[in-house]
């Protein structure tokens, strides 16, 4: 399809408009975000023994007034540039914890500790269509992989829609219990008692949770055996990889959260599916699950919430919404049933969050001492650019012969509002291209060398 000609005139004014050079360099700046969030105001630096104006700015001289900052929104379908750096800081967060980083806190020791990578899933709600290995599905056609029908109910009149909705709406307690469960498990298999198990062992997990195309929530977590104190302790002799193998599937096994009977619902009791898988990450490269693969997987899944099932990316404030959706009947069957039981499980938010089809836990965590934090890599960027601005502003480097509280910043801001227009949206869509390709270049190329990327990014 081509470009529609209106938004072609509108990228003809913004490109010939003045001050274009300035907005190119604004959307560059946040990455070729595609709804940039508007400030203006101003900023004034002070030297506190002087009182001199080191630097001052204002967005009066900006085009249109205003300076253009990134949204930050994890979502692929809302911003792909903005979730594009959120995957590449989880990439980090992930692959840390599992071969070691220094300047992220974690030894590379760790590379010999038990490591796993896991996979929880939900129960069967009834059949649906799918690519069996015979290679025909219950249905009697052979689907294309990417078939519209796939996850999608045989007989939707059948199929469990009020326990797929509120498996997923407790899929964060079923976690919870399952991370409790594994701790006792491995203390049975160790001889040792809980007390005693957090004296000799402990478990660090990072996870990413994933809806599969049937609309329900799974997990991903890579779970890792270190000593009493963390990562910078030997695990004990008896942790090895079967134990952790063994120890989670028992755990899953033992999950089980009750939900009691409200309106025409039954009681039920919500369980892990019997479809637990767990593979040993290769350290000294004889396992075929790497730790790049494994890190660049969980990657890839905290940023996609909504392009799995075909769902929307915000929220619902009411079902005649779904009118104006193009949506597929399975995922909106699932929609309408979490407003259905809203009334039943008020408690539960089920309308609040049926646009995730009753989830509503973190798509990524990790416990404390499994690596490094989000908010640890976004202050790496943060400082690193900073340094930048200030050698671009002239204004004295923090170091040893500069102390932070040597200068003040005075500083007002006000939202002016956000997002592109037609034109802009397209421009700003191909400074992100250009951006991600040049940093997948680069990536290339520090592997080849076996560099990292020391601002934190892919």
């Amino acid at each position: 399809m081509g470009t529609d000609p209106l938004t072609l005139v509108d990228l003809l004014r913004v490109a010939n408009k003045p001050g274009f050079e300035r907005w190119h360099e604004q959307i560059r700046r946040t990455g070729g975000c595609s709804d940039p969030i508007h400030l203006q105001g101003w900023t004034i630096t002070k030297d506190k023994t002087t009182s001199e104006t080191l630097y001052a700015y204002s967005t009066q001289a900006e085009p249109g007034g205003r300076l253009r900052v990134a949204c930050g929104n994890r979502r692929a379908s809302r911003c792909p540039s903005c979730a594009w750096t959120y995957a590449g800081d989880t990439y980090h967060l992930i692959r840390a914890g599992i071969t070691g980083d220094e300047r992220k806190d974690v030894p590379a020791t760790v590379r010999d500790h038990p490591r796993v990578f896991a996979t929880l899933t939900a129960p069967s709600f009834g059949p649906v269509h799918n690519r069996p290995e015979s290679g025909r599905c219950r249905c009697g056609a052979q689907h294309a992989e990417d078939d519209s029908a796939l996850g999608t109910a045989l007989n939707p009149d059948r199929y469990d829609y009020a326990g797929a909705v509120l498996w997923n709406n407790h899929a964060g307690q079923l976690w919870q219990r399952f991370t409790i469960y594994l701790r006792r498990e491995i203390a049975v298999r160790a001889g040792l008692s809980q007390r005693a198990l957090a004296d000799a062992c402990r478990v660090s997990f990072g996870k990413v949770a994933e809806f599969q195309k049937r609309g329900a929530v799974h997990f991903h977590a890579v779970v890792r055996l270190d000593g009493p104190d963390g990562p910078d302790t030997e695990p004990p002799a008896w942790a090895s990889v079967p134990l952790v193998d063994d120890a989670i599937r028992a755990a899953a096994a033992r999950v089980a959260v009750p939900v009691s009977a409200a309106g025409a619902q039954p009681a039920r009791t919500l369980r892990w599916g019997t479809q637990v898988d767990v593979q040993p990450i290769g350290a000294l490269g004889r396992e075929e699950l790497t730790e790049q693969a494994v890190a660049a997987y969980v990657a890839k899944y905290a940023t996609k919430a909504a392009e799995t099932t075909g769902t929307v990316d915000r929220r619902i404030g009411e079902l005649s919404e779904l009118d104006r959706l193009n949506l597929p009947a399975h995922t909106r069957r699932l929609i309408e049933v979490c407003w259905q039981l809203n009334a039943d499980y008020p408690e539960r938010l089920l309308a609040r969050w049926s646009h995730m089809l009753g989830f509503r836990g973190h798509f990524s965590t990790k416990s404390r001492r499994y690596s490094t934090t989000l908010g640890a890599l976004r202050q790496v960027r943060a400082d690193y650019r900073a340094r930048q601005e200030r050698q671009a502003r002239g204004l004295p480097d923090i170091g040893p012969d500069l102390e932070e509280g040597s200068t003040l910043v005075l500083a007002h801001w006000t939202y002016a509002g956000h997002g592109h227009t037609p034109g802009e949206s397209l421009l700003a869509a191909s400074i992100a291209q250009d951006i991600r390709q040049n940093r997948e270049l680069g990536r290339e190329l520090r592997t080849e060398l076996d560099v990292s990327d020391t601002t934190g990014e892919w």
